[in-house]
């Protein structure tokens, strides 16, 4: 055969293989989609800690489906086990999927993580099972699961969001406090992050996952003279409440939510 004709002349160029490529796994994309035999996910929020506080929705999703997804090592051990299972005990006759979550802002770590997770979450809808996520709070505010949803979503899966009561409505339901008034703006923000210029915004600010930087966090407080409280393991029996930035201790755990107020004016 000569280079033009015969097997060398239809070889395609590496072009067309990869163009040929991406259209298999687009249609491999849709077929999942489209198939009855695929399993959903839902990422589904349980609240911040009091299980009375779980929807109607989180409950009813956990007793229809056998696969129960929870982020960590050992799913008993995880708060959203202990906190979901008050709920619904048969939680405890359930399929319990483990997808490891190391706290880590090593960007290569957290890729990878959220790469197995996908995958691990992928092989049980290929087998036609449905697999409900719990996630504290709602799956919509800082939550991991959202880069695993992403993920599953990209390949073609069908994921869905369930909505949880978020930890900051419930902190200051519980501090008998109003977070927002007529015009007042909410600023809700990362405290591991900086928070130097987040302070001078106006309105509320929520400073969420402040328990590793709270003694930076409370000297910031103190400096700008902030009206602040805290709530530590909200909804949890290990729950405290702080009204003060000077009453907030150094060592607070990672669950503990700051809402900061502009002083009242006399």
């Amino acid at each position: 055969f000569s280079s033009n004709e015969g097997l060398l002349g239809e070889t395609p160029g590496a072009g067309e293989l990869l163009e040929r490529l991406r259209e298999q796994e687009e249609k491999r994309k849709q077929k999942r989609v489209k198939t009855k035999m695929t399993g959903i996910l839902f990422g589904t929020g349980i609240g911040p800690g009091d299980p009375e506080l779980m929807t109607l929705k989180a409950v009813r999703l956990i007793r229809e489906n056998d696969t129960i997804a929870v982020p960590g090592e050992k799913p008993e051990e995880s708060i959203a086990y202990q906190i979901a299972v008050q709920a619904v005990p048969e939680l405890t006759e359930k399929e319990l999927v483990a997808i490891p979550m190391p706290m880590t802002k090593n960007a290569k770590e957290l890729e990878e993580n959220h790469r197995r997770g996908a995958e691990k979450i992928e092989e049980l809808l290929d087998a036609g099972k449905n697999v409900v996520f719990l996630t504290l709070g709602d799956p919509t505010v800082y939550s991991t699961y959202l880069y695993v949803h992403r993920r599953v979503l990209e390949d073609g899966y069908d994921a869905r969001i369930v909505s949880g009561v978020t930890s900051f409505c419930a902190a200051a339901a519980s501090l008998s406090e109003g977070l927002v008034e007529n015009s007042e703006e909410l600023h809700v923000i990362p405290a591991s992050y900086q928070i130097e210029d987040a302070l001078e915004l106006s309105g509320t600010k929520v400073l969420m996952k402040a328990g590793k930087k709270m003694p930076a966090v409370k000297q910031f407080l103190k400096e700008k003279n902030c009206r602040a409280v805290m709530i530590e393991n909200c909804g949890m029996d290990t729950e405290q409440k702080y009204f003060s930035a000077e009453e907030i201790p150094d060592q607070a755990s990672y669950y503990s939510l700051i809402i900061v107020k502009e002083k009242r004016k006399k």
